[in-house]
């Protein structure tokens, strides 16, 4: 293990009734942390980084649903970053085609929010983060790259990709965003935002044999088994 990896530190949180995951994210040295899509049972995560000693530096969204934001899915209301910024004021992260539909579906302020575009990065303590623009799902889902891990929300899991049959997805950008995730490396360690697969985590390589979306050699192929 390197030096970098040995300094990365990151906690994959099942959460919620739609199997979320949440992560937290940072160094190790440090204890310098920001945590990814905190959504229903904020209290619990409040109180897993404040057990821990960690410092919050911010919050990183991969996308605008309410269950990996918080906000009303269902007529249900779904805690998220507008309760963390209650307790914990810290910035909140995301892509800048994703802004105005997070600050509608949680109601945070233009203030709290830090829009980001793809390739930009984050220094967290020690590690730093990098922000990857990966469209399909909805406009602005991003994913989170540190070292050789992923964070992939709702693009990519193990098994599949992220839903492309809602408001503002579109599956020619899914496409696109699975053949650039594809292109990492193999020993990338693949962390989804729902445990939808028999584990919570594999590689890049392990992915690849089991998921066949990341298959796909061309986007005709892909758009025929879309239906599209």
């Amino acid at each position: 293990m390197t030096d970098a990896q040995s300094e990365l530190l990151v906690e994959q949180i099942q959460i919620g009734p739609m199997e979320n995951f949440t992560y937290i994210v940072g160094s190790r040295s440090t204890r310098e942390v920001v945590i990814v899509d905190p959504a229903w049972d904020v209290d619990a995560l409040i109180e897993r980084l404040e057990s821990q000693d960690y410092t919050l530096r911010g919050a990183l969204l991969t996308h605008y649903h309410p269950d990996h934001c918080g906000g009303t899915m269902g007529g249900n209301s779904i805690q998220g970053v507008s309760t963390l910024m209650e307790k914990m004021p810290v910035p909140v992260y995301a892509n800048r085609h994703e802004g105005d539909g997070v600050i509608k579906v949680t109601g945070i302020s233009e203030s709290d929010l830090k829009r980001v575009d793809s390739g930009d990065k984050l220094s967290v303590g020690n590690v730093e983060v990098e922000f990857l623009h990966t469209p399909g799902h909805t406009p602005g889902s991003q994913c989170f790259r540190v070292n050789n891990t992923l964070v992939s929300g709702d693009t990519l899991f193990i098994n599949g990709c992220g839903r492309v049959d809602l408001p503002g997805s579109d599956v020619e950008d899914m496409y696109h965003s699975i053949q650039k995730l594809a292109a990492l490396p193999d020993d990338t360690l693949l962390l989804p935002g729902h445990n939808y697969s028999e584990v919570p985590n594999a590689t890049m390589a392990e992915t690849k044999q089991v998921n066949v979306y990341m298959r796909i050699p061309d986007l005709a192929s892909w758009k025929s088994m879309m239906g599209h």
